[in-house]
């Protein structure tokens, strides 16, 4: 994957990052729209990390940093990159970053049906654990 060129999302690329997800993620979330992606790009420029090739993006990664958690969203690789390490090189980044800013572990929010991803985080060397569960309330 010498060709991967990993960088920040802009906020121009906004409606292409969703229109990604709708291919190439699984699942939806009450975040994915333009208001909330812009958000998280006015809040931490450098939290949405692209992996393309040639212009095409193959793959995403939000690497959030609140100065407590080191939080992984949205990995999601383009259907036909997959298997070629775009993830890989994804998270290796998201790592350096959290590392950087002091980050000291980094977790992952994985759907409990999603097998193809529970099976890329594993290789990467994460893991559920069973003690917690995540409590949620909407707020919109």
């Amino acid at each position: 994957m010498n060709d991967l060129q990993l960088r920040a999302a802009r906020t121009d690329e906004i409606p292409a990052v969703l229109a990604f997800w709708a291919r190439a993620a699984e699942g939806t979330s009450i975040t994915d729209d333009a208001a909330g992606v812009a958000r998280l790009l006015e809040r931490d420029p450098e939290a949405l990390i692209l992996a393309e090739r040639d212009g095409t993006l193959l793959g995403t990664v939000i690497a959030g940093w609140d100065g407590w958690r080191a939080s992984l969203y949205r990995l999601a690789v383009a259907p036909d990159a997959r298997r070629q390490g775009v993830s890989k090189a994804l998270l290796t980044a998201a790592e350096a970053r959290f590392r950087t800013l002091g980050g000291r572990r980094g977790d992952a929010m994985v759907l409990v049906d999603n097998a193809q991803a529970q099976l890329a985080w594993s290789a990467a060397g994460y893991g559920p654990e069973e003690q917690w569960r995540r409590w949620t309330k909407p707020l919109i």
